[in-house]
């Protein structure tokens, strides 16, 4: 893997969650991972839109909204998810 495609999950946090279609989820506020493999579990929301809150998406013990990472397509500006991955 090229040096310039790596990216570090300090460079994830803050970066606004969005749909290929647009639509605005909120910001990376965590990232949650298997300690043995260092497989990517879920991307930990802050800050989720309206839009995001009607949708029953899985929540963890604090009430915090998650994303499978399995959903995620791209990282840029944007952490962009397939929302047909997400429900």
């Amino acid at each position: 893997m090229a040096e310039e495609e790596k990216k570090f999950s300090k460079q994830l946090l803050g970066k606004t969650v969005v749909s290929k279609t647009g639509k605005r989820f909120g910001e990376v506020g965590d990232i949650v991972f298997e300690t043995k493999s260092g497989e990517l579990i879920h991307v930990v929301l802050q800050n989720p839109t309206s839009y995001t809150q009607k949708m029953e998406l899985e929540k963890d013990k604090a009430g915090s909204i998650l994303i499978p990472f399995s959903a995620v397509i791209a990282v840029g500006d944007f952490l962009v998810v397939a929302e047909e991955d997400i429900i």
